[in-house]
């Protein structure tokens, strides 16, 4: 399992429940990453989307606290248990985890690579993500040459987590 992740330099992932900075290239790039595999999203996230509705051409899993959500093209899960027994026997290498601040927190420590998109600006932000580079546990395997989309630098990082749990070591 990964996660897949878009942070400025404060690793700011957002404001009132939406991205603060939006790249297009960041978006074809999440893209590909997700294409015909299965997402982990959170229910607020989620109405973040295009039409607040899952993504087509991908498995989506919404997290929610819940009980009685129903969303058509999602499977909607309520507890790490729920997610689990979803994910069944789906190749966890196919399998990503896309936000928000919640749903990163809670499965942080199952990924073994973060795609992160580090955004070399400063929005306000209401929602974060762990600082990976204080993780003992987390470090840089690839760096991408840095880009600029109007005037805003931004490089893609792969981050590798040396010990990632396996939902039976909870």
């Amino acid at each position: 399992m990964d996660l897949i992740v878009a942070v400025d330099q404060n690793w700011g992932i957002g404001y009132g429940g939406t991205q603060t900075i939006v790249i297009p290239e960041d978006r074809h790039y999440f893209r590909e990453l997700t294409i015909g595999e299965t997402m982990i999203v959170g229910h607020r996230t989620l109405l973040d989307f295009p039409g607040e509705k899952p993504l087509p051409g991908r498995r989506n899993i919404v997290i929610s606290r819940n009980k009685d959500l129903r969303i058509d093209g999602a499977d909607v899960v309520t507890s790490l248990d729920e997610l689990f027994k979803a994910l069944g026997d789906t190749d966890l290498e196919t399998v990503h985890v896309v936000g928000g601040g919640t749903v990163f927190k809670m499965l942080l420590d199952y990924c073994q690579y973060a795609y992160v998109t580090k955004i070399k600006a400063d929005p306000e932000s209401d929602a974060f993500f762990p600082n990976l580079d204080e993780m003992t546990n987390w470090s840089v395997d690839k760096i991408g040459e840095t880009k600029t989309y109007n005037g805003i630098e931004y490089v893609y990082l792969r981050y590798r987590n040396s010990a990632p749990l396996h939902y039976t070591d909870k």
